[in-house]
Parts: structure tokens; sequence; C-alpha cells
């Protein structure tokens, strides 16, 4: 759990009224919001950065929301695993950062948590923009998704890993598969964009995890679930 602490500036939410009248009193304060769960491993690391920052940066707004015990602020937020942060200045979004990224959530306090540059300032910076990455073609997508689903006989796509899943469902799998000791290859569809929603087109199948034997979809946690206790998951294993 969050160590107690007794800064201004920082505050755990206990509903959505107290979450949204911490939000509101100033719009343009900057706010850190972090979204963790108890069971969550690497929460444990980030808890403990986001407390260093609220010492650091007492202008800022600084928030712990459990996200399964507040699921309709986690849910406005699109918060799907955790850890993961959230940066505002009043309700306008400046930085999201999934994981356990301590670098990205200091790197993004440090950049925003100082005061808004001028206008004149503004008009001074004459850096060249950035050249756009070259994107992936959905052919190139596919063949690679469906060599990450062929790299071994089961592979479980999942959020985060199985030493430290990083949303509820996923966590569920890693105990089932563990319980009927089948052996896997995984992958973290939190790191790769591309991958996450690829096969959510590929596979016809909107959620995560997804489990794969011999390159082909198998399902969700549910079907799995019954295909555990209708006996297909071992013929599937033969």
């Amino acid at each position: 759990m969050p160590v107690a602490t007794t800064l201004d500036n920082f505050h755990e939410i206990n509903s959505a009224e107290h979450f949204q009248s911490l939000l509101s009193a100033d719009l343009e304060r900057v706010s850190l919001i972090n979204f963790w769960a108890p069971w969550a491993e690497p929460c444990k690391q980030m808890n403990e950065v986001v407390q260093e920052l609220a010492k650091k940066y007492p202008q800022v707004l600084v928030t712990q929301v459990e996200a399964e015990q507040q699921s309709d602020i986690a849910e406005s937020f699109e918060i799907e695993a955790v850890p993961s942060s959230i940066v505002l200045r009043g309700h306008t979004l400046l930085a999201r950062i999934s994981g356990a990224d301590a670098n990205g959530l200091t790197d993004a306090i440090a950049a925003h948590a100082r005061p808004k540059p001028s206008i004149k300032a503004l008009a001074q910076t004459d850096a060249a923009p950035a050249a756009p990455e070259k994107e992936e073609t959905q052919e190139q997508v596919n063949e690679r998704l469906r060599s990450l689903m062929n790299k071994d006989k089961v592979v479980l796509f999942m959020k985060g890993d199985p030493d430290a899943p990083r949303c509820g469902f996923s966590r569920r799998m890693v105990n089932l598969l563990a319980e009927q000791e089948v052996s896997y290859s995984h992958f973290d569809i939190l790191s790769d964009d591309s991958v996450r929603q690829g096969l959510k087109v590929l596979n016809n199948w909107p959620t995560f995890p997804q489990l794969i034997i011999n390159g082909e979809f198998v399902g969700g946690l549910d079907i799995v679930q019954e295909t555990i206790e209708n006996g297909e998951l071992k013929e599937l294993l033969a």
C-alpha cells in the first residue's frame, strides 16, 4: 500500500467527487494521477517514485487512485493496466505513462511542472520538426503478428509478463496456465500498440489476454477456462 504522507499536495482519492473537487480547484495547476493496485508488484516502486515527486514538486497536485476500487475514474482515463500515470494541466492531458517507467514519469513532471513559456519565447523557437516515422503497412503488421503467434507451440499475448501481470485478467490467465502446467511464450501487448490493435482485428477478439496454440487463436480468459473444464485444452496441447 502507499506510504502514509502528510504532504499538502498529496491525496489518496476516496471517491469520484473527491477527485473532481481537487482537480477543479485550480485549472492552471499541473496534476499527477497515479493509478495502482495492491496486487501489482510494479506499483510498489511507482508509488515510492510518486511520493518523491510530490515532495520535490509541491506546486503539483499528486493523487493516488486505486484503479479497481475507483473504477469510474480509471475508466474515464481509459486505464487498462497498472501502474499507469496521467499528467494533466487542469483537464488537459499532458502525458500518459504506462508501466513502471520511473524515468518517463520523472521526465514528464520535470518538463510540465515548469512555468509555461511565453508567446515571445515560443516565437523564438526555430527547431525543425522531427521527420515522421514510416508506418508499417497492414500487410506488414499481419505478417509480424503471424510470426509472433507461431514463435512457440503456445503463446500468450497479455498485459505485462507472467512474473508481473499488469491487469487482473492477465493475472488470472497466468494462474490458470500454471495450474495446468502449460509451458508457453508470452508477449506484452502494452509494449507495442501495433501488435495490440492488430491482434484485435486479426483474431476478431477485442480484449486481452489472448491464448494462441499452434499458431491458432484459442480465446480469452473465459473461453480458456471452458476448454480446461471440458478437456479441449489437453486435446489442443497433445
